[in-house]
């Protein structure tokens, strides 16, 4: 934890607070279950998605907010402060980029946008098709033996594949763009690293599969730790 995520978590609980439905957020209060069991609404957060490549510097990490409705990610923000490209997706809206070229001529006046006005500066995703190579997209700074097992056995599959790293959930929003075709993920994570990009991958027609539970990644659980889980396109 740093200074940058309790202050990052204290702005955006602030900013939440008019829409009166409870915040979730990973440098927040972690309230009970007994109590977030309660709940239709939940806004899940994590102000700093990708601690160790911001201390690296490298830029890649991210801002996730995240709303869900009975156990549903239903709409999705992740913003990469220092690329400035900004995910957003809902429910019956669809998924949207706005890259960093149309992003800050607009970021001192955003306040003032409509939910309308951003679509209209933004792209829908995904904004391609997807690789005509096989490609896997991977943690810079969390991969594991599993993981690298997986990759075997994508390369058996396929003449050939294709590796590329970044941090943070850059890694599920490549997916929804179209950029990668898989981002398989082994060990521990928590819902608030991953509700708001399934928002963005499922409103761009792809999906976060459970490995336990070979589902739908679900929200608001009892156990905030997630299971292993693989975010692709739909087959």
């Amino acid at each position: 934890m740093t200074q940058a995520d309790q202050n990052a978590s204290k702005k955006i609980i602030e900013l939440l607070a008019d829409t009166n439905i409870p915040v979730l957020s990973e440098e927040g209060e972690h309230f009970t279950y007994e109590k977030r069991k309660l709940l239709n609404e939940l806004w899940i957060v994590d102000p700093l998605d990708g601690t160790k490549e911001f201390v690296k510097r490298n830029g890649e990490f991210t801002v996730n907010i995240a709303l869900v409705k009975e156990n549903k990610s239903i709409l999705g923000v992740i913003y990469s402060p220092v690329f400035k490209d900004l995910y957003f997706a809902a429910n019956g809206i669809g998924s949207f980029k706005i890259n960093r070229h149309d992003f800050i001529p607009i970021l001192n006046d955003l306040h003032h946008f409509t939910l309308d006005r951003l679509i209209l500066v933004a792209k829908k995703l995904p904004l391609k098709s997807y690789p005509a190579v096989f490609t896997l997209v991977a943690s810079r700074s969390h991969l594991s033996s599993e993981v690298y097992a997986y990759i075997e056995e994508k390369k058996a599959q396929n003449n050939d594949v294709n590796i590329v790293n970044t941090g943070s959930s850059i890694k599920m929003c490549w997916v929804a763009e179209g950029l990668a075709n898989e981002y398989p993920r082994f060990g521990p994570t928590m819902e608030w690293d991953t509700a708001a990009g399934q928002a963005i991958l499922e409103n761009a027609g792809c999906e976060l599969i459970d490995f336990t539970t070979k589902k739908p990644m679900l929200y608001n659980r009892a156990e905030l730790r997630n299971n292993s889980f693989i975010a692709r396109q739909k087959s």
